[in-house]
């Protein structure tokens, strides 16, 4: 097959443009009223009362960490096995990265290993950011129970799961975003996540104070509502009360997110579609050491298989225009971590992981043809070896 196959895609429809070029057409490319509708429509999508649409899912997490603080300590605890923003922002904010190793079978935060941390340490820690891996969603009811014996605020990582959920103890749904057990929880819209904007992320949160605190970060630390001013020369009179940033999400963009957030229901069953086939298909393979397995709840943003000769298989695969990807190498064996003291061999369940891990091609336009195409080279590979 001649055609590049990669991991993730975005889907772009007539749809999409039509609405994008309405606002091109409009009066308002950004701060205008889309924004606030993308907002709106989003909270009521996850389930939670307030929304803050920002320019990309590190903006939202460098905000989050900004809005809550550091009241208990300097610490702040996340999984080596994500993308580096979600501990970078602990960085950004002037805060200490202290990683906890994950699940063998779900490659989650283990969180029995984050109580063991926090019970044993003598440092004193003001939160913990849990991230959704893949669109598996933490159980945040256990993780609250931990974080609030420790006084610690949670940042849920959800950029993998819009439209995930897990179901709590009294067996109701609770979606990823929802607000019910995280402070604050943060999505992304870039082009491969379910919602594409081309850029941008999202926040939310039931808690008002937090909400007009990370409005107000959002743009400048600048104020302009009456209420709040020190003084008021005019219609015109704005104050800027705490430094701030520009973090703001377009109407073009916001445009965009809400004619994709019409489908993203849709998405999530072409995805689970796809997941059945390969589940199907790996079921009697031996060369395969795990799979995710159909999960209720996940949101399957990524399909992750763990294979032996992994980088062989990658360097075929890609020979054959099948680019999958590696989902993570771990954030404690990057340079700059390694210079502020971790080292490999600190996690060894992430580190094992990271050694046989593949994201196979997934995204809702993926074909019946390009799918069978991934499975019958990988079983190509296989067989060549033996």
């Amino acid at each position: 097959m001649n055609k590049i196959i990669p991991y993730g895609r975005q889907q772009i429809t007539d749809q999409d443009i039509n609405a994008v070029v309405k606002v091109l057409k409009s009066d308002y490319l950004t701060q205008g009223p889309e924004i606030k509708k993308f907002e709106n429509l989003f909270a009521e999508y996850v389930g939670s009362k307030y929304a803050i649409a920002v320019s990309n899912g590190t903006a939202a997490l460098h905000l989050c960490v900004k809005a809550l603080g550091f009241k208990n300590g300097k610490n702040v605890i996340t999984t080596p096995n994500t993308f580096v923003a979600s501990a970078n922002c602990i960085k950004y904010n002037g805060g200490n990265v202290v990683f906890s190793d994950i699940n063998k079978k779900s490659f989650l935060l283990d969180l029995n290993k984050i109580e063991n941390l926090l019970r044993k340490s003598i440092n004193k820690f003001s939160g913990i950011i849990p991230v959704n891996f893949a669109g598996y969603p933490v159980d945040l009811e256990k993780l609250r129970k931990i974080a609030d014996k420790y006084g610690l605020w949670i940042v849920e990582d959800a950029c993998h799961s819009p439209g995930g959920y897990f179901i709590d103890s009294n067996k109701k749904i609770q979606k990823c975003g929802s607000g019910n057990y995280a402070d604050l929880s943060i999505f992304s819209f870039h082009p491969v996540k379910h919602i594409a904007c081309g850029e941008g992320g999202m926040i939310t949160t039931n808690n008002k104070k937090l909400r007009d605190k990370i409005l107000n970060l959002r743009t400048h630390g600048i104020q302009q509502n009456k209420k709040k001013l020190k003084r008021n020369d005019g219609l015109w009179y704005y104050e800027m009360h705490e430094l701030g940033y520009n973090y703001r999400l377009t109407d073009i963009q916001s445009s965009l997110g809400i004619s994709q957030l019409s489908r993203a229901k849709i998405g999530i069953k072409k995805r689970i579609k796809i997941v059945k086939k390969y589940e199907e298909f790996f079921s009697d393979k031996s060369y395969i050491i795990s799979k995710p397995g159909l999960v209720n709840g996940h949101a399957y943003h990524l399909y992750v298989i763990e294979v032996e000769n992994r980088n062989a298989l990658h360097a075929f695969l890609r020979k054959n225009n099948i680019y999958c990807q590696i989902h993570y190498i771990p954030c404690h064996t990057m340079p700059y971590y390694q210079d502020l003291g971790y080292s490999y061999g600190d996690f060894p369940n992430s580190e094992k992981y990271y050694d046989r891990c593949l994201s196979l091609p997934i995204y809702p336009s993926l074909s019946n043809d390009e799918q069978d195409f991934v499975l019958h080279k990988i079983n190509e590979f296989y067989h060549k070896k033996d």
